[in-house]
C-alpha cells in the first residue's frame, strides 16, 4: 500500500511570492530526500527547494513563472507506507532580513574594524569560493568581500563598513559561519554599520571598467590564459545545484550554453555539453586543437608556455584588478562583435580658437574646456540624427535608446576606466566639461562607483593628448559603436584655389557590422565632422 505526500516550500525567510524559474523533476521521476525539486529566484537570492521525502513524483503543483511562498505545495509524491518518514526540511538560505541590532562589524581599536559574516540563516561551515578584495583595496559599504556557496545557494558577503583592507582572514575553501571574521579594515573609524544580508550574485557582470565588468559574460578569446573563462564561470546563469553538478563532473559552467528560461543552464545542458565534448563537436579551451580550424567554435591553439627567465633577467608584475576585468571584457567584445572601423578628418580650426577663447572667459570659474567636451556635445547631435548608433543588440531585436549617456575612457594608474556622463543632451558644454573633470578625477583616485560606469549608450576613447594618427577602438558591449579621437595636427587643405593650413582632428569610428553598415557609419562620421567644423550646427 502506498500513500501520497505533499512536499511544500519550507521556511524561506521573510520572502513571499517568489517566482519559480526552474523545475528539476517530472511526473514519474523517482527522487530521494534533499533532491532539488524547483529553483526559486527573488531579487536577492537563487534558492533550490529540496524534497523532504523520498518517492515517485505523482503530480507537479507549480509551473514556471508561478509565485510561491512558505507552505505552497510543490509536488505530490507517492511512497510506500513503510518507507515514509518525516524528514525535517532545512531552511533555505534566502538572504534573511537582519535586524538593526544585528551588527557584522565590530571596532577593534581606533580606526580598525572587523567585518564578520552576517546572519546567513541556519547554515554553518559554508565554503568560501571567491575572494573579491586584496590587502590595500579601498572598499565602500556593501562592496562584495567574498562569495560563499552552500549546496542550496550562492551568496555574496557585503562589507558592513568602509575603509582600506588591512588583513584578509579567510582563504579560498575555508568554511565560515555567522560571526566569522572575513576582513579587517583600517581607516573606517568606529563607524561600523548594521550588516546587510548576503546578496546572491547569479549573473551580474562587474561594473564596466574600460568597457564595464562583466559586463556581460566573458568568453574565451585571444586574452592570456583563462581569464575570460573564469569570468564566464562566475556569471553563468545557473542555479547552485547545477553549478555543483557541473563541478562534480569537471565541467566549466561558463562554457555551457543554457536552454532554460531566460537562458538558464539546466542539468541536461551540462550533460549535453559533456556529450558534445566526447564526440568531438566542441573543443575544450586549452585542449590540443587541430592545425586548421574545423569551423566549430574558435579552435584556438593553447596559449604558449614559455620560461622567460632562461633567456635573461625578468620581473613579474601582477595585473591590476581593473586590467584583469577589462582584459576579459575586451577579449570577448573583440571576438564576438564583427568590428569595422571608418576614419574621417574633422577640420577643428575654428573650434580650437573658440575653445581657447572659452578657457580664458571661464578661467575664474575654474572650468577648463577640453576638445573632448565639444566632441561629446557633437556626438549627441549625431546620435539623434542616426539613432541606430544609440542602440544595443538584444537577440534578434535592436533596442533604441531615448536617452544619451556618453562614456569616455579615462587613463588611470591602475588601467583604463570608462566613467559615464549621464544625460549629455540636457547639458551645455560648460557643464559637460565640469562633470568630465570631476569624473576623471574620481577615476584616477579610484573613487568611481559602479553607477558612475553603467548605463552608457556610446563611448569615446580619446588619445588626443598623447599622439598617433589612427587606431581601432574596441566596442564597449552592449553598445554598437565607439569613437576614437586622435591628436589634431596642422595639414595643408585645398580650399578650391590654394592649399591652406588647417587643424585636422582624426576620427576613428568602430561599429558593429551586425547592426550598422559601412555607408551609415561613413555618413555618421561625415556628419560629426561637419558639426565640429562649424559648431553652430549643434543648434540645428
Amino acid at each position: 500500500m502506498s500513500q501520497l505526500i505533499e512536499v511544500k516550500v519550507p521556511d524561506i525567510g521573510d520572502y513571499n511570492d517568489v517566482p519559480v524559474i526552474e523545475i528539476h523533476v517530472k511526473v514519474g521521476d523517482t527522487i530521494a530526500v534533499e533532491d532539488a525539486l524547483v529553483t526559486l529566484e527573488s531579487d536577492k537570492a537563487t534558492m533550490d527547494v529540496p524534497s523532504s521525502a523520498a518517492g515517485v513524483v505523482k503530480e507537479i503543483k507549480v509551473a514556471l513563472g508561478d509565485k510561491v511562498s512558505e507552505g505552497a505545495v510543490v509536488v505530490v509524491l507517492e511512497a510506500a507506507a513503510t518507507a515514509t518518514a518525516a524528514v525535517a526540511t532545512a531552511s533555505i538560505p534566502a538572504p534573511a532580513q537582519t535586524s538593526p541590532a544585528a551588527v557584522a562589524s565590530a571596532p577593534v581599536s581606533g580606526g580598525v574594524v572587523e567585518v564578520k559574516v552576517p546572519d546567513i540563516g541556519d547554515y554553518n561551515d559554508v565554503p568560501v569560493i571567491e575572494i573579491h578584495v586584496k590587502v590595500g583595496d579601498t572598499i565602500a559599504v556593501e562592496d562584495a568581500l567574498v562569495t560563499l556557496e552552500s549546496d542550496k545557494a550562492t551568496m555574496d558577503v557585503p562589507s558592513s563598513a568602509a575603509g582600506v583592507v588591512k588583513e584578509i582572514k579567510v582563504a579560498l575553501g575555508d568554511k565560515v559561519s555567522e560571526g566569522t571574521v572575513v576582513v579587517i579594515l583600517e581607516g573606517a573609524g568606529g563607524a561600523s554599520v548594521a550588516a546587510v544580508a548576503p546578496v546572491v550574485a547569479p549573473a551580474a557582470a562587474l561594473a564596466p571598467v574600460a568597457v564595464a565588468a562583466p559586463a556581460p559574460v566573458a568568453t574565451p578569446a585571444s586574452a592570456p590564459a583563462a581569464g575570460p573563462a573564469v569570468a564566464a564561470s562566475k556569471t553563468a546563469h545557473a542555479s547552485p545545484s547545477v553549478r555543483k553538478f557541473a563541478r562534480e563532473l569537471g565541467v566549466d559552467i561558463g562554457l555551457v550554453k543554457g536552454t532554460g528560461i531566460k537562458g538558464r543552464i539546466t542539468p541536461d545542458d551540462v550533460r549535453g555539453f559533456i556529450k558534445s565534448v566526447m564526440t568531438g563537436q566542441v573543443a575544450l579551451a586549452g585542449a590540443a586543437a587541430p592545425a586548421a580550424g574545423s569551423g566549430v567554435g574558435l579552435d584556438l591553439l593553447p596559449w604558449p608556455k614559455v620560461d622567460f627567465a632562461k633567456f635573461g633577467d625578468i620581473e613579474s608584475q601582477p595585473l591590476s584588478r581593473i586590467k584583469k576585468i577589462s582584459g576579459a571584457n575586451l577579449s570577448r567584445n573583440w571576438v564576438m562583435i564583427p568590428h569595422v572601423t571608418v576614419n574621417e578628418d574633422a577640420d577643428v580650426t575654428e573650434l580650437e580658437q573658440f575653445r581657447v577663447q572659452m578657457n580664458k572667459e571661464y578661467e575664474k570659474q575654474g572650468v577648463k574646456f577640453s576638445m573632448l567636451a565639444f566632441i561629446i556635445k557633437a556626438v549627441v547631435q549625431a546620435l539623434k540624427k542616426f539613432p541606430e548608433f544609440n542602440a544595443s543588440l538584444d537577440g534578434d531585436n535592436l533596442i533604441l535608446k531615448k536617452y544619451y549617456h556618453i562614456g569616455f575612457a579615462a587613463d588611470t594608474p591602475n588601467g583604463l576606466m570608462v566613467p559615464v556622463l549621464k544625460d549629455a543632451d540636457k547639458k551645455g558644454v560648460a557643464q559637460i566639461a565640469a562633470e568630465m573633470s570631476e569624473l576623471a578625477k574620481q577615476a584616477r583616485e579610484g573613487k568611481l562607483k559602479p553607477a558612475d560606469m553603467s548605463g552608457g549608450c556610446f563611448t569615446i576613447s580619446s588619445l588626443g593628448g598623447i599622439g598617433g594618427t589612427s587606431f581601432t577602438p574596441i566596442i564597449n558591449a552592449p553598445e554598437v559603436a565607439i569613437l576614437g579621437v586622435m591628436k589634431s595636427a596642422m595639414k595643408p587643405v585645398w580650399n578650391g584655389q590654394a592649399f591652406e593650413p588647417r587643424l585636422m582632428c582624426p576620427l576613428c569610428l568602430s561599429f558593429d557590422h551586425r547592426v550598422i553598415d559601412g555607408a551609415a557609419a561613413a555618413r555618421f562620421n561625415a556628419y560629426l565632422a561637419s558639426i565640429l567644423a562649424d559648431f553652430r550646427r549643434v543648434l540645428m
